[in-house]
């Protein structure tokens, strides 16, 4: 048996996430019915990083096992069976140990926010036409990285088994274009994480709350005090990092 890595890319509009779930249109679903097609036998698809529904990726993997050598002709097959919204960008033979979700040391995500009316946004960034303090949000991004456990920041019904995340980088940037971005690199994330993290820290920028407010949400570790309120298709999945030298 071989082991492959395949490197996607996607948006989520369309899906009820990334991981396969009964009765849902899911990333891993499309993928592995489009897989069986070309192969001719189930294939089963394992994921570095789950992404919640409507929420997009410039960058995930999948491995999986094959009893044959693979040519890079499956690339272009695939792409022209898959819809178009989902892209493959390359495929790689792996040692046999390899694990994609596992191997895995960091990822990176951005959320975007613009602020004046654009058509051509809709559907890949948050519209919020509001006043914000971006000084007090950038304090508070910095602040986040004081702390490990995250639990007020994740949805309910999870099965992980810790909270304990490291955020390596969280930053607030402001494009030419006026537009907002929060970036945050971690080892891992939890469900909703990102999310609850940007829309708490809106909150914050918008006067609801002040930092000391902030903090005790955080440390009250209890995520009816969070704010998830902000939508999945302003969320990018941008990198899944591995260690150096691993791909080849």
């Amino acid at each position: 048996m071989k082991r492959y890595f395949l490197e996607l890319s996607y948006m989520g509009n369309a899906y009820a996430g990334f991981q396969r779930q009964e009765n849902a249109k899911t990333v891993q679903s499309e993928m592995e019915k489009a897989m069986q097609t070309l192969l001719r036998r189930p294939v089963e698809l394992t994921g570095s990083s789950r992404t919640d529904a409507g929420v997009h990726a410039l960058q995930n993997y999948f491995h999986f096992d094959s009893d044959g050598e693979l040519k890079e002709r499956l690339l272009y097959n695939l792409n022209a069976l898959l819809p178009p919204d989902i892209a493959i960008r390359s495929l790689q033979e792996m040692p046999d140990t390899a694990h994609s979700r596992f191997d895995a040391v960091s990822r990176e995500y951005r959320y975007h926010i613009y602020r004046d009316k654009d058509p051509f946004n809709r559907d890949r960034a948050y519209y919020f036409p509001y006043q914000l303090d971006f000084g007090l949000m950038q304090q508070a991004a910095g602040i986040l990285m004081e702390y490990q456990d995250f639990t007020s920041f994740s949805k309910r019904n999870t099965q992980v088994k810790t909270f304990i995340c490291r955020l390596d980088e969280s930053i607030w940037t402001l494009t030419e274009e006026g537009h907002l971005q929060y970036y945050v690199k971690g080892n891992r994330f939890l469900r909703g994480m990102v999310r609850a993290l940007t829309a708490t820290m809106l909150k914050l920028g918008r006067g609801r709350i002040g930092l000391h407010e902030f903090r005790a949400i955080i440390e009250a570790r209890d995520c009816t005090r969070a704010d998830f309120a902000v939508p999945p298709h302003g969320l990018f999945l941008e990198k899944v990092n591995y260690p150096e030298g691993y791909f080849n």
